[in-house]
């Protein structure tokens, strides 16, 4: 049986976003980055100065990750692009479906070995199986690695890098795929959660130091622990209604930055919880894998 944690959740960055999406800890800036997806907007936080910058893309940002070369690849409504916030330099490299109108990149990560991956999902009201799962390698090639999905969602690996977590946020179900570094090749997919409407739907994810899985659960205002065997362990309520994506930063990864949204939140909920949409932190006693750049 699962067991609720308290612990003390802060709002960091009062940012009340849209969809607040994609943290990423830039361990070498000392400073965390994330999006507003319908807000094309890219936002960093310096927690020791308390600097704030923010720079407006032309098209829905879905998500981001750091570039090994400096930078930015960004997953934008109108393709995976390079991003220098220092110039503001926008540097186009491929659209993975662009005869799917319908669709939007989401959410995306990069793996511990140095590949961008990203999925799509339908961006429409009443949505269908018509979003993929795609891998962009460091020589700018697009591959297509799943399909059948929903909502793509929840990307994550294993600290031995040899395992990858993925999720349909719409589909209620967390998979695994074994993971090739070398090649980066992905196994079958096989159910890893099946999520229980008290869980929450499953969103963003990370993976700390013992191989656990954390996931938002984004209907059901908590954080979900999951154990490499896909047993509930835990969970942290968390002080909004809808949390997005974890990401475990500070210097030794051992601070877990939540995004959330308020897209979804009714007028009468936001009266109770006017934070919706910001960035939170807490201390969940354990740290987290180091985060990949990209290698492109």
């Amino acid at each position: 049986m699962s067991r609720r944690v308290e612990v003390d959740v802060r709002c960091v960055v009062d940012a009340r976003n849209t969809v607040g999406e994609s943290p990423v800890w830039s361990a070498g800036e000392s400073a965390l980055y994330w999006v507003d997806i319908p807000a094309a907007t890219i936002h960093r936080w310096d927690p020791g100065s308390g600097d704030q910058r923010s720079w407006t893309l032309p098209a829905a940002v879905g998500s981001i990750a750091l570039r090994e070369r400096g930078g930015l690849v960004v997953a934008m409504r109108s393709g995976f692009h390079f991003f220098d916030p220092q110039s503001e330099r926008l540097e186009f490299i491929v659209h993975p479906e662009p005869d799917i109108p319908t669709n939007r990149l989401n959410d995306g990560k990069a793996s511990p070995e140095g590949r961008f991956w990203a999925g799509t999902m339908d961006d429409r009201t009443v949505k269908e199986k018509a979003a993929h799962l795609y891998r962009l390698d460091a020589d700018r090639s697009c591959h297509r690695m799943s399909s059948g999905l929903v909502v793509s969602n929840g990307l994550a690996w294993s600290p031995d890098g040899r395992t990858m977590y993925h999720s349909d946020s719409r589909g209620g179900a967390i998979f695994r795929y074994d993971y090739d570094p070398d090649t980066g090749a992905i196994g079958a997919r096989r159910t890893f959660v099946t999520m229980h409407p008290e869980w929450g739907r499953p969103d963003g994810g990370a993976v700390d130091m013992e191989g656990c899985y954390w996931s938002c659960g984004i209907s059901a205002s908590r954080l979900n622990r999951f154990s490499p065997r896909g047993e509930l362990m835990s969970y942290i309520p968390m002080p909004v209604t809808h949390p997005t994506m974890p990401c475990f930063g500070g210097a030794d990864l051992s601070t877990l930055y939540v995004t959330s949204l308020r897209e979804a939140v009714p007028e009468e909920v936001l009266e109770r919880v006017p934070q919706s949409g910001s960035l939170f932190s807490l201390q969940p006693g354990v740290r987290g894998t180091p985060v990949g750049s990209f290698k492109g």
